[in-house]
């Protein structure tokens, strides 16, 4: 039986798909490219171009393949975007999450695992790590649509049977150990990414929003977990969901932070490169400090990361900026968008 990912062509879905993979899993894909890939995704998944809000796409992937369980990745993640145009992410993170629900309880597929994040949070009343049992209240459209995707899982798995795990990321950065997949978003909004691209000479400055938390540098604070544990943990709640394992909730950092100029350090430690940083106000929506309690995935999922380490993170996100900056020719440009086409 295979496993569907959906969006498995963006950053994380990409490293996902190598991650099933590894684990000799079956993998079907579908993405409607709008920010991933085709290239990005591994030769050896079976890849649909399609958008979940059309029912004869999922129609047509659970009629040519013997889907066991979903892995939903789809879906907009740009806090200052959702602030701007929340319809459109109520759309396509909340309304696509229940039309993928309704199809597959249709199908007869029990088993879901779903990208939630740390946004649900909103902003923390006690001193860090957050747990899962803290108060919701996303201060944002953005994690406000993941939050109500989080309620249909409930409330479908009471209904229907569905066994599902949502995982609420914290700062998911860095990039494949085995340098087969990273971040490839143009105009990105990823801190580190941004940080690296300027370092690399790709943009001209960068901005740091807001110097006046209560925070001890007064940028945010915020815990970056590396791509690769973060995928893993999601092996392991395919895993406990195989096993039988109930409706869960759990989330995915590493317990501590690092503020935004001290992403920015280590990048210019890591590069040697003094570039320029501007500094503007806060943005709507940003917390000052976030940092996960993950104990319950540790100990429900039996999740150990591997890499958490900040020079991991920042040396795999440079290696992988690098090779695009290789690979940045007229043609494999005009190859790259002939693939995002669909070509």
């Amino acid at each position: 039986m295979a496993i569907l990912v959906t969006g498995g062509a963006g950053f994380i879905g990409s490293h996902m798909v190598w991650a099933l993979l590894d684990a000799g899993e079956e993998v079907v894909v579908v993405d409607r490219l709008s920010t991933g890939f085709r290239w990005a995704v591994a030769p050896q998944a079976r890849f649909y171009l399609g958008d979940i809000a059309k029912p004869t796409v999922l129609k047509q992937i659970f009629a040519e393949n013997d889907i066991e369980a979903i892995i939903h990745f789809a879906g907009s993640i740009v806090v200052p975007e959702s602030i701007a145009n929340p319809l459109s992410y109520y759309e396509n993170n909340t309304e696509n999450t229940r039309r993928l629900l309704s199809a597959a309880v249709k199908a007869g597929i029990d088993k879901v695992i779903f990208s939630s994040t740390a946004a649900v949070y909103g902003l923390p009343d006690k001193p860090l790590p957050v747990r899962e049992d803290a108060p919701l209240r996303p201060e944002s459209p953005y994690g406000q649509s993941k939050l109500m995707s989080e309620m249909m899982l409930r409330d479908t798995a009471r209904a229907h049977g569905l066994c599902y795990v949502a995982l609420r990321y914290f700062n998911v950065a860095g990039a494949d150990v085995q340098g087969r997949a990273g971040n490839s978003a143009v105009g990105a909004t990823h801190l580190l990414k941004v940080a690296c691209e300027a370092a690399l000479g790709k943009r001209s400055s960068m901005s740091v929003y807001g110097t006046d938390y209560d925070t001890p540098d007064g940028t945010g604070v915020r815990d970056y977990i590396h791509i690769n544990d973060l995928v893993d943990a999601h092996l392991q709640a395919l895993r406990y969901l195989r096993k039988g394992g109930g409706p869960l909730v759990a989330n995915c950092g590493y317990g501590k932070g690092y503020s935004v100029l001290d992403i920015i350090e280590a990048v210019r430690r890591a590069t040697n490169a003094d570039f320029r940083v501007d500094y503007a106000p806060r943005r709507p929506g940003d917390a000052s400090l976030v940092v996960a309690d993950s104990t319950l995935a540790k100990q429900v999922l039996e999740w150990t990361p591997r890499h958490d380490d900040l020079g991991v993170i920042v040396n795999t996100a440079l290696a992988w900026e690098r090779r695009l900056e290789e690979q940045a020719t007229p043609d494999i440009d005009d190859l790259r968008r002939r693939l995002a086409s669909g070509f």
